[in-house]
């Protein structure tokens, strides 16, 4: 385990045109941390990110309505659909001519551990960058649960690591289906320990929640979402790593496929000795 804050890798990222992006909003504080980090790496930044939150949008696309984008001053750019859209517009579009070399997604307001990352809209940018040859890179801000009815986010572990994060992870050759989901532990929790490689966690996610509300017309609407379990985490999990205050990386693959299942079948079709 590296001791925060993470390595000083002396790695020049000044050539890299940078894209940032997330799934909060164009207007996020998250989005503004991450855009402060990119630009003391590069000069050359541009930000594409969705005019409204998307979050939970996962991977996913528009397709039954039009897209459409709008400038906000200098390398700024608004779309309104999902941070996936955002990342398509920006390279088949506002970037066409001198594509992106690296891809920043996030600061998310929020974990995104576990299963997490299939919901993110967050990580699903980092997928699509992945995709179309980029490293990507998604960050995220563990906070607590609200007390007393208000919620406060400290960004300090943001703040302080994005920056010598990416130069670490940079100084890496990753696999080209790779991505890097990077969380950071709620600084309130005390001080961050360290950094931690690790492995996708599972929550239970058996206490999921469907809240009916009324409008005032007395028609009902609903509220989705599950409550966080307190269950010990296991070990190595990106869970573990930030209950125990440590920053998170992991390392996500595009391949979903499952390759021991997959041999099984094969075996059950033509015999052991055909199987790979």
């Amino acid at each position: 385990m590296a001791m925060f804050p993470v390595p000083d890798i002396d790695i020049d990222l000044s050539h890299h045109r940078i894209l940032v992006t997330n799934d909060d909003g164009i207007h996020s504080e998250g989005i503004d941390i991450l855009e402060e980090a990119a630009r003391r790496l590069s000069d050359d930044v541009w930000v594409v990110a969705p005019e409204f939150e998307q979050s939970g949008a996962g991977h996913s696309l528009t397709l039954s309505e039009p897209l459409r984008y709008r400038q906000y001053g200098d390398n700024h750019y608004a779309v309104r659909g999902t941070p996936t859209d955002c990342v398509v517009v920006a390279m088949s579009h506002v970037l066409a001519d001198h594509r992106p070399t690296l891809l920043l997604s996030g600061v998310n307001r929020g974990s995104n551990l576990g299963e997490d990352v299939t919901y993110s809209g967050t990580v699903a940018a980092a997928m699509e960058g992945t995709l179309l040859g980029i490293p990507s890179i998604a960050f995220s801000q563990v906070f607590a649960p609200p007390q007393d009815g208000e919620m406060i986010i400290d960004w300090t572990s943001a703040r302080t690591a994005v920056e010598p994060m990416v130069r670490w992870l940079m100084s890496f050759k990753w696999d080209a289906d790779a991505l890097m989901n990077v969380n950071f532990p709620d600084h309130r929790m005390g001080a961050i320990e360290g950094v931690d490689v690790t492995i996708q966690g599972r929550r239970d996610l058996s206490d999921i929640l469907l809240e009916e509300r009324m409008d005032t017309r007395g028609q009902p609407y609903y509220w989705i979402g599950y409550r966080r379990g307190l269950e010990e985490p296991k070990s190595k999990t990106d869970l573990k790593a930030v209950r125990e205050r440590t920053i998170s990386v992991t390392p996500l693959h595009l391949d979903l496929t499952h390759s021991e299942t997959r041999k099984a079948m094969i075996e059950s079709l033509e015999g052991p000795a055909s199987g790979e």
